[in-house]
């Protein structure tokens, strides 16, 4: 009993010491340290490689992870363009690498990759078919960095550009194509998500919203670039009323999630916004004049990933779209707590269905281990 009350008083008299401490962890490194030990790859068939590779002429930067290298290649290609998915990659990505050996590619002009050339020489070469042609040697060199005669691609948002380009000209490259917040009739996307947003904003008689809303008009209209500054304007507006990602306003916890990636450095944190900028202001607003609807036909399995609530890229339009694209399997998730940022807002959904419908097309062509 004795006993028992000397521990009791050395709890009692030790707990405001410990309560002024701070817990664990106090920096970024230790924050980062954590996480990158508790994703470690430890399985003994694992690859866990971050590695610049040579391509189009400039150093660009892959994470490659994995728990079973004879497992199926999946390319991921980030939106934005330049809003890179490897630095928030260890939220949503971990469960994918026990079934996928999965490739996070920062692309020309972003992330890390923006960070390991000189933007004057790379600026003249921030085009979409330059970006195309990056795509096609990044997927020839998986190929032959693993053996593969295909591979999954699946693009996000700009990066579903990219994607449905590499899904058109090299089918035989591909296992299937995988979309998520699928860009359509671009112009027509923007017009949407811009009424949308105009009547968010008015049934909250948010007069503020209103007005910079209604000074844009006519938004969008025929194949003229939306100037970046209106553009941005709108999608201030459209953020905030959860057309980005559902129920909350704007990208905060997202973006806030960068800074935990254990595979960026401070220095590629700090950067991470000016290669974003560089991006947009090389490649956006062009590619918002595009109708990619226009495709009818692809030569390889399709899958889109929907937000069922995405004025950002939207979403009803790409489910219109995909009901007229002939393929020779296709299918259509609905994401329904989701909006543009499906593997975010809906990890475990995404997990499953990647590993119920999309990997059996892998295991089929005994590109699987069993």
């Amino acid at each position: 009993m004795k006993m028992l009350l000397s521990l009791l008083l050395i709890a009692v008299s030790s707990a405001p010491v410990m309560a002024s401490t701070p817990p664990a962890p106090t920096s970024r490194e230790a924050a980062t340290t954590i996480i990158a030990n508790l994703r470690k790859v430890v399985a003994d068939q694992g690859v866990e490689r971050l590695e610049k590779v040579r391509i189009g002429g400039i150093d660009q930067w892959v994470s490659i992870r994995g728990s079973d290298r004879r497992n199926p290649v999946l390319l991921m290609l980030h939106g934005g363009p330049g809003w890179v998915a490897m630095p928030t990659s260890w939220y949503f990505q971990r469960g994918w690498e026990e079934y996928f050996t999965v490739v996070q590619w920062d692309q020309r002009g972003a992330g890390k990759t923006y960070a390991a050339s000189d933007p004057a020489t790379v600026a003249p070469t921030m085009t979409r078919e330059r970006m195309i042609a990056d795509s096609e040697a990044m997927v020839a060199w998986l190929r032959s960095e693993f053996g593969k005669d295909k591979i999954f691609v699946l693009g996000h948002s700009w990066g579903s550009y990219l994607g449905l380009e590499l899904a058109q000209r090299h089918p035989e490259w591909l296992h299937a194509y995988i979309g998520i917040g699928q860009i359509s009739n671009a112009p027509e996307s923007e017009r949407r998500g811009w009424a949308w947003t105009l009547q968010q904003a008015m049934a909250d008689g948010n007069a503020e919203a209103v007005a910079e809303l209604q000074a844009l008009a006519p938004y969008a209209q025929g194949r003229t670039p939306v100037p970046l500054e209106s553009l941005f304007k709108q999608r201030k507006w459209l953020n905030y009323y959860g057309g980005m990602v559902h129920n909350r306003r704007g990208g905060d916890a997202e973006a806030a999630a960068i800074k935990l990636s254990p595979e960026y450095t401070d220095e590629d944190v700090a950067g991470i916004w000016k290669g974003n900028d560089f991006s947009m202001q090389h490649l956006l607003g062009e590619v918002l004049t595009l109708d990619m609807s226009t495709v009818r036909e692809l030569k390889t399995p399709l899958f889109l990933f929907e937000g069922r609530h995405d004025h950002n890229v939207s979403s009803e339009l790409a489910a219109q779209w995909f009901q007229s694209v002939k393929a020779p399997s296709k299918q259509l998730v609905w994401f329904e707590q989701s909006a543009h940022e499906v593997m975010i807002e809906e990890p475990g959904k995404t997990l499953l269905t990647l590993v119920q419908q999309v990997r059996p097309i892998a295991e089929r062509a005994g590109d699987a281990p069993r």
